[in-house]
């Protein structure tokens, strides 16, 4: 059975929808008000602290995804130069750096203007997605900064497929 079928007859908020998929999965969670909620989701690398919030001003949920990154102050420049190119390699959402917090954030906001449903799909989607870039360059930022590599290459180390098997 899909998710959304379980929510066919009911218009539930979009925070009510992230609260059974924090559940579902057995993701701790914290909901800390109506629109919004908290949560810690396991990766491979780290687990990641996300946030979601509902604004019905603009009829969009927020998603915003951390993780602590402390670089030395040299190497600012070189995480702001993979930001950049991280950014390049993700077509929904994007990573930013919050040096005063000292956190690396991916965040998202998902649109739904015209008093549109927020499907169980979506939001499990938006939430696999972060975890998931979170993931995959992970590595290549610990590269940057602790590896002394480039860049374009601490990226191509992220992004490279393995072939065979072992």
């Amino acid at each position: 059975m899909a998710l959304s079928e379980q929510f066919l007859q009911e218009d539930l908020h979009p925070i009510d929808i992230v609260e059974y998929l924090a559940e579902h999965h057995e993701w701790d969670f914290d909901r800390i008000a109506d629109d919004q909620i908290a949560m810690a989701v396991e990766g491979q690398w780290r687990t990641y602290s996300i946030t979601l919030a509902w604004s019905a001003y603009d009829e969009t949920l927020r998603m915003v995804c951390t993780f602590e990154m402390e670089p030395p102050e040299d190497k600012i420049p070189a995480l702001y130069h993979i930001l950049n190119d991280v950014n390049d390699q993700c077509w929904a959402g994007a990573f930013t750096y919050w040096a005063e917090q000292k956190l690396m954030v991916y965040r998202y906001g998902l649109v739904m203007t015209g008093a549109q449903s927020v499907s169980p799909e979506q939001v499990d989607t938006l939430i696999r997605a972060a975890v998931t870039n979170a993931e995959r360059f992970y590595p290549a930022f610990q590269l940057v900064i602790w590896g002394d590599q480039h860049p374009k290459n601490a990226i191509q180390a992220a992004i490279a497929e393995a072939y065979g098997r072992a």
